[in-house]
């Protein structure tokens, strides 16, 4: 008996907040097609990246370790060749996975050259996927595409994202659309690569992650995106009353505020981000919704696509992000730190097959992280999941709407604030490198942040859900501190890597368990 055709569309979108979704209530965005794939899945309302910023959240998606384990620890940081990833283990049932976008992976140095090229970027793409839609290491792919189609590219290429019509008195946020029009913009780019690849693999099974660069920075929106949001409908940012007193909760939240540009996420950006006012960023906030709805506007080519050419009820479709984007509120700007809007990313599981008819359309509350991502696709394509990794199947949620009885009533995730080329925290702060490191622990009822050699931070989520107030040195909340402060030494002595951990030497020879 021939075996169904199993395909499956991981797409990850660059920096997409997790409460950015319409089904989760948000106030504003427009996302027809995501909208209508949550209704024909699942979507997770409590879903956490397991690290910061791109290179170590795509590590722990991708290869479904905590990054205390893979330990590609930042940007720039080497992922150890050891580890597999969702792309090598799909491999052995002869997929050939495909790769749309990127993965911000930088090579092992001890098994490549220390001249290759990919030492002198952000990062290439993680060993085992076949690139069908890479625009290079300095999206010189892209680019040159560009001028192909007749675009007049600018001396500075990044500048076809600066308004149209500009001014010296644009100087970051604006309600201009960007140079680059919408027809030619890196998100359909991105999605004609997609589309054929899909056209060249219909007859047989496929596995594509499909990535796009938006909503990332620069917050430029093409025509007509850029106006598609009112910036007096888009929300006020959650923040201290002043920059000041929200410096004062902590010297690491001191160090960003004094030093996050605004030039990182506007091409004509000036001065520091925490200087925004109310109205910057509401209209910041309505070009990022603007990229948003851009992508989901491609999206539905995509799934268009898939419909027309008979693939869809063939398709398991994950839609889910990277990180998330601080976007204002803690007077912040990009991902970085401890606060949840950071961390906390989209997740919607979307299963074609009929056991997954009685869920469609729920939403699960239940902690889950992207370290989740890899058991779901293996377990759904029938594949054993590697003892290593740290996640576990979604599919219970998304075939019985229930959770495992021993399901994790916790959320947990990692910062690791070294110094790299276009940060420098250890000077500042009075850190040696190792010593750059915090970890959270996160439950409905309080948040736990505990650093290497900085004070640590307690959240009582249900009088502070905004987690303006830190009470780790309030007596009254001793217990309470303690306990978590348990709790996170526990989940790190229950993951610690465990490669060779189940096999043992017997009188009967090597067992594994």
């Amino acid at each position: 008996m021939t075996k169904p055709k199993k395909n499956v569309l991981l797409i990850v979108v660059d920096q997409w907040r997790g409460d950015t979704l319409a089904k989760l209530g948000h106030p504003v965005i427009k996302t027809p097609n995501i909208d209508a794939l949550a209704e024909q899945g699942v979507t997770f309302a409590r879903h956490f990246t397991q690290a910061v910023p791109c290179g170590p959240g795509r590590a722990s998606l991708l290869t479904g370790l905590y990054m205390m384990t893979h330990r590609a620890v930042q940007n720039t940081i080497p992922l150890d060749a050891r580890h597999t990833n969702i792309a090598m283990e799909v491999r052995k049932a002869g997929y050939e996975p495909a790769l749309v976008g990127y993965t911000t992976t930088t090579p092992d140095p001890r098994h490549v050259d220390a001249q290759d090229p990919r030492f002198k970027v952000l990062g290439g793409d993680m060993e085992g996927w076949r690139p069908v839609g890479s625009w290079g290491l300095k999206m010189e792919a892209y680019f040159a595409w560009l001028a192909a189609q007749g675009f007049p590219m600018p001396d500075n290429p990044w500048d076809i994202w600066l308004p149209q019509g500009q001014t010296d008195a644009d100087q970051g946020a604006t309600n201009k659309p960007s140079a680059v029009p919408a027809e030619l913009s890196d998100t359909t780019w991105f999605t004609d690569r997609a589309i054929e690849y899909l056209h060249g693999v219909q007859d047989k099974p496929w596995f594509l992650h499909l990535g796009y660069y938006r909503p990332h920075p620069p917050f430029s929106a093409p025509a007509p995106y850029h106006q598609m949001y009112d910036p007096a409908d888009c929300p006020s940012p959650i923040r201290a009353a002043s920059v000041d007193t929200e410096a004062e909760q902590h010297p690491l939240l001191e160090f960003y505020l004094d030093n996050i540009e605004r030039k990182k996420f506007f091409q004509n950006g000036d001065g520091l981000g925490c200087s925004m006012d109310d109205a910057e960023i509401r209209q910041m906030r309505a070009t990022y919704y603007g990229l948003m709805s851009e992508v989901d506007a491609q999206l539905g080519r995509v799934f268009d696509y898939l419909k027309k050419t008979g693939q869809w009820d063939d398709t398991l479709i994950v839609f889910t992000s990277d990180h998330g984007e601080q976007l204002g509120d803690h007077h912040l700007l990009g991902k970085l730190g401890y606060f949840d809007q950071s961390y906390h990313i989209p997740m919607i599981i979307r299963d074609p097959a009929k056991s997954a008819d009685a869920t469609r359309g729920s939403i699960v509350e239940r902690f889950t992280e992207t370290i989740d991502t890899m058991p779901t696709l293996l377990d759904w394509l029938g594949l054993p999941v590697p003892r290593t990794c740290d996640g576990y199947s979604l599919l219970p949620f998304v075939h019985n709407g229930t959770a495992p009885a021993d399901w994790r009533t916790e959320v947990h995730y990692e910062f690791d604030f070294r110094n790299i080329f276009y940060s420098k925290p250890e000077e500042a702060l009075g850190l040696k490198m190792d010593e750059c490191a915090l970890s959270v622990i996160q439950n409905e009822h309080y948040k736990y942040v505990h650093f290497a050699a900085l004070p640590p931070l307690f959240f009582d989520l249900q009088k502070d859900p905004d987690q303006l107030h830190n009470v780790a040195q309030d007596p009254s909340y001793t217990h309470q501190v303690l306990t978590m402060a348990g709790k996170m030494l526990n989940w790190k002595l229950l993951h610690a890597d465990r490669t060779l951990t189940g096999y043992a030497a017997s009188p009967a020879g090597l067992t594994s368990r």
